[in-house]
């Protein structure tokens, strides 16, 4: 499994992912590491599986997927993010939790969501270059009547 294109299925909200599975691969983990609670955020993990799904991925089989959900309890997402990064997943999905994960890991990619300018939070270099092992996807809650454009920045490599 190629790294870089695993990072893409997360960046572009988990709904596109272009590698076929193989039967003996073994099985990738996958970390989640997300701010809020299960309950919320059940039908994105839905579409999620479903998008794995569809392009061969099906957890359990050939895909571990570790979720870590901090029921917006912020504290805990730094001691959360170490326990990830120390099961080694091939990448972190974060969600309300990168500085989090960010400080756990120089090396595993993060892939994350955030309403926030990434750029000026300090989560990457910039949109063009995020350098680092840190990419993701900023989703702002705006559009423009005008020009009809929706609020998704991507960071691109």
């Amino acid at each position: 499994m190629r790294r870089r294109e695993f990072i893409a299925l997360l960046g572009s909200a988990a709904t596109a992912w272009p590698l076929a599975a193989h039967a003996q691969e073994p099985s990738s983990l996958v970390g989640i590491l997300h701010s809020g609670s299960h309950t919320t955020f059940a039908p994105l993990m839905i579409a999620f599986r479903r998008g794995l799904q569809e392009r061969g991925f099906i957890e359990g089989q050939n895909v571990t997927i570790d979720y870590r959900w901090a029921e917006n309890q912020y504290d805990r997402l730094p001691v959360m993010a170490a326990e990830l990064v120390h099961r080694q997943p091939a990448v972190i999905y974060a969600a309300g939790s990168v500085r989090a994960a960010k400080a756990a890991t120089s090396t595993i990619p993060i892939v994350f969501t955030t309403g926030e300018d990434p750029v000026k939070a300090g989560l990457v270099d910039s949109l063009n270059r995020p350098g680092g092992n840190v990419t993701g996807v900023r989703v702002s809650a705006f559009s423009s009547l005008n020009s009809g454009r929706s609020g998704w920045r991507f960071c691109t490599s």
